[in-house]
């Protein structure tokens, strides 16, 4: 027997179709999050005065369950800060320099070392730790300026941070609007990810490989940054601390690996020993380079971390207090006026869907898809991957399983999309680094993301 659907459920779908059309047009969603919120809190109170406090609220909640995520994430930069400005991410980085002797090693050690490290730094500063130093290698050896920042794109933006797996920011988002624990949606992630990664490198490298034998590629300039917060100061530390620094620092995230597996430590649990180590390394590497100005470096390197976390996760916020509204969110933000008999907007939409409507894997592996990709379009692959994981719970309980696996391929979808492979505003740091146009760049990456996300949709239709 199906539940009944009141206003709230249809005023809830009515502004994720305004979110996804918004999206589509390139627009920012904040203020139909905003009026969203609102229109739900006003229909379930009748309290103008409490509905705008539920706006302020569902705020609150969002910061609080996304803190830990900004946390980390700013720590990890602010210690990335101070790794490029000491030099140390020179010295963990060159000795690679000497594997690089043909552009096809270029492509792969350049793509390898971007995934690894993005999965400890995030993509943007793994950017700049490889760029600066690996960049005029890959030239020298004949690959072009656009086929490094290709390797950076593919194997950063889209593998390390679709999957996510050490830092745990994506799926704890998508886990979260999914109703579902983290662990099981990154374990359902893990064979999307691969078939994407290497379908997508893969192709991408067959083609530039194929343009550069025809003469085709020509890298078309774009405006270099030339001179950072960070460029690097080689007074700080002598050539023996950083190579110490640059052997010790790896070993420390090797071991909180290590720990991660024999402790059986996720989520949470995870980004807090991962956190943890680089609040240490910071201090430490601070306190070394910078003597009696090392406290008040700490701070400022902080600072730039937060400033990086919260302009990343600004957009977020607001999306994320309008999903959050879809589960128990509602509940603690609004209160309790949902039926007793309701499980949640989503969860009640997708009892409904049940029964109106015969939902197949295939329509929905499609569909998640689809969504996952729509939602990225506004460059930022994160703002919309809550939706794809209420979609997914919705879809699920319609199917009755699958849950894990469509939140994974609506992850996966979203970051590739919107993450900074195929959207050009996304792109620019990578561009910015390595001297070449953002747009030629997404226009050489569309077909291999596209091709990989079609073969992993079909991956995924068997494994639901």
């Amino acid at each position: 027997m199906g539940v009944e659907l009141l206003a709230l459920h249809w005023i809830y779908v009515l502004f994720i179709v305004l979110i996804i059309g918004f999206m589509v047009m390139r627009r920012d969603t904040t203020l139909i999050c905003i009026i969203g919120i609102f229109t739900l809190a006003i229909t379930a109170t009748g309290s103008f005065s409490g509905s705008i406090s539920g706006i302020f609220n569902s705020f609150i909640y969002a910061i609080t369950e996304l803190l830990p995520t900004i946390l980390v994430i700013s720590i990890i930069v602010a210690m990335s800060r101070v790794l490029t400005k000491t030099g140390i991410n020179d010295a963990m980085i060159s000795p690679f320099a000497k594997f690089i002797r043909t552009p096809a090693l270029a492509y792969w050690v350049i793509g390898i070392l971007m995934m690894v490290i993005s999965w400890f730094f995030w993509p943007s500063p793994a950017v700049a730790l490889l760029g600066a130093v690996l960049l005029p290698v890959a030239i020298r050896v004949g690959l072009p300026a656009l086929g490094v920042a290709m390797a950076m794109n593919l194997f950063g933006h889209g593998i390390a941070l679709s999957g996510d797996f050490i830092i745990q920011a994506a799926p704890k988002l998508t886990a979260d609007a999914a109703s579902l624990p983290v662990g099981d949606v990154i374990t359902a992630s893990i064979p999307l990810v691969i078939t994407m990664g290497l379908v997508t490198t893969v192709t991408a490298f067959l083609f530039l490989k194929r343009d550069m034998k025809r003469g085709k590629l020509q890298d078309k300039p774009f405006s270099k940054i030339t001179e950072t917060d960070t460029d690097v100061d080689h007074s700080l530390l002598s050539s023996g601390k950083k190579k110490f620094f640059a052997f010790l620092i790896p070993l420390a995230f090797a071991l909180d690996v290590v720990a991660m597996l024999t402790l059986n430590l996720q989520g949470g649990d995870a980004t807090a020993l991962i956190g943890g180590t680089s609040v240490f390394i910071l201090l430490i590497l601070s306190l070394t380079a910078h003597n009696h100005h090392g406290l008040e470096k700490v701070t400022g390197y902080l600072i730039e971390g937060f400033q990086f976390g919260f302009k990343v996760f600004g957009p977020v916020i607001p999306i994320a207090a309008f999903f959050y509204l879809g589960d128990a969110g509602f509940t603690k933000i609004i209160g309790g006026y949902l039926p007793e008999i309701s499980q949640g907007i989503v969860n009640d939409l997708g009892v409904a869907l049940a029964h109106s409507v015969p939902l197949t894997k295939e329509v929905a592996a499609v569909t998640l898809t689809s969504i996952g990709a729509i939602t990225g379009l506004d460059g930022s692959g994160f703002s919309g991957i809550s939706l794809a994981g209420s979609v997914a719970n919705l879809f699920s309980t319609g199917m009755d399983g699958g849950a894990a696996t469509l939140t994974a391929l609506g992850q996966i979808s979203a970051i590739w999309v919107g993450g900074g492979t195929i959207i050009p505003w996304a792109l620019i740091p990578a561009a910015a680094i390595c001297n070449v146009d953002p747009f030629e760049l997404a226009r050489r990456n569309i077909l291999p993301v596209t091709i990989g996300l079609v073969v992993t949709t079909i991956v995924a239709m068997f494994l639901i």
